[in-house]
């Protein structure tokens, strides 16, 4: 998570830097090529991440695997 945190931060440089009014053409087309290579990778990512989620919320929960819940009942005492 670290690493795209680190890209979004950069994607974020990027976008400010076109933003400026006194960037040249040359230097727009350049960052604006990076900020979509880097869009489209931190895309793949996140569909990555989205397919990890999707395997976990759809895994079955077999019994053995259930948290013991009488740890943390006030009866316990």
């Amino acid at each position: 998570m670290a690493q795209f945190e680190k890209q979004l931060e950069r994607l974020e440089e990027i976008s400010a830097s076109i933003k400026k009014s006194d960037i040249s053409m040359e230097e727009a087309l350049k960052f604006f090529e990076e900020g979509i290579q880097l869009a489209k990778k931190m895309e793949k990512d996140l569909e990555k991440i989205e397919t990890k989620i999707q395997v976990l919320m759809n895994s079955p929960v077999r019994v053995e695997d259930k948290p013991e819940l009488d740890l943390f009942s006030l009866s316990a005492n």
